[in-house]
């Protein structure tokens, strides 16, 4: 409807709208289908399953945001310098409309609560601007219809673009930090591995890596080198509590590697050591 309105009334602000709108509605039927795929078993060599499926789906979400907030301001641009007429009144009552449609599924989701989903927070985010397009929509539709300020319309419209864009690049970072493996923002990696280098019986904590498997499922592994008293069973005990405490890590793999007089070396490409605890005791030096 909006759609036909725009254009009957020569809005684009409820162009802009409409089209975010019908955008909003793929986004939450591909927000839907990856939180049912994310619930399927792992099976085969999909050891995790299909968690990382909402995290594909909140990034096509803020892409595609990105592209319809640079169309609306493309748009914009245009209609500035040669502004069409505009439908002031009909403008605003669509946009009431909107704004009272829109804002159903937003109170439903709110009282829900994303919590920490990436995925059903892009859907409440996209849900959210739909509210907010309305409501400039019928503002641009006042402006026009009670002072003739024509450029009300294409001012509106370029607003809800860069409101678009702004959520879009906040969807956008959160995916790829999680696709490419980076440390959870709310958990330090030099925090974490000076807190296990300091537990009793640790000599040497290295290979230490976090990151989140999908929104809410963060992991961590290491390699610790207990020392030669140590028990090797308790520390691996200890340590685990001791992420689960206070980091909130629930899967964590640690591995116990034994204090010896020279250390294993393990090379991989760009690996670096980590020490996080004054060693002491150094290999003796090739003769």
């Amino acid at each position: 409807m909006q759609i036909v309105t725009g254009i009957l009334f020569d809005s684009l602000s409820l162009i802009a709208d409409a089209v975010h709108n019908v955008s909003d509605g793929a986004a939450i039927a591909l927000a839907l289908g990856a939180a049912w795929a994310a619930g399927l078993p792992a099976r085969g060599s999909r050891t995790y399953g299909w968690r990382r499926a909402e995290i594909l789906a909140a990034l096509v979400n803020g892409l595609a945001l990105v592209v319809i907030s640079v169309g609306i301001l493309v748009a914009a641009f245009a209609r500035f310098r040669d502004p069409p007429t505009v439908d002031g009144l009909g403008v605003l009552i669509v946009g009431l409309v909107g704004v009272v449609a829109n804002g159903i599924p937003v109170v439903i989701m709110w009282r829900a609560g994303p919590g920490h989903d990436l995925n059903l927070r892009a859907a409440m985010v996209h849900a959210g601007t739909d509210v907010l397009g309305s409501a400039g929509a019928a503002l641009a539709g006042l402006l026009v219809w009670t002072m003739g300020w024509q450029k009300a319309d294409p001012l509106i419209a370029s607003l809800i673009g860069i409101l678009v864009l702004v959520s879009a690049w906040a969807l956008v970072r959160d995916s790829l930090r999680i696709l490419l493996e980076a440390a959870p923002g709310h958990l330090d990696p030099e925090e974490i591995g000076e807190a296990l280098a300091c537990a009793p019986g640790v000599r040497e904590v290295h290979d230490l890596h976090v990151w989140t498997i999908t929104s809410g499922f963060a992991a961590l592994s290491a390699h610790v080198v207990a020392r030669a008293d140590a028990d090797s069973d308790r520390l691996l005990h200890e340590l685990e509590a001791l992420l689960q405490e206070r980091f909130g890590l629930m899967h964590t793999t640690i591995q116990i590697d034994r204090e010896h007089d020279r250390l294993l070396q393990i090379d991989r490409p760009g690996d670096q050591v980590r020490r996080t605890r004054p060693v002491g005791l150094d290999p003796p030096p090739d003769n």
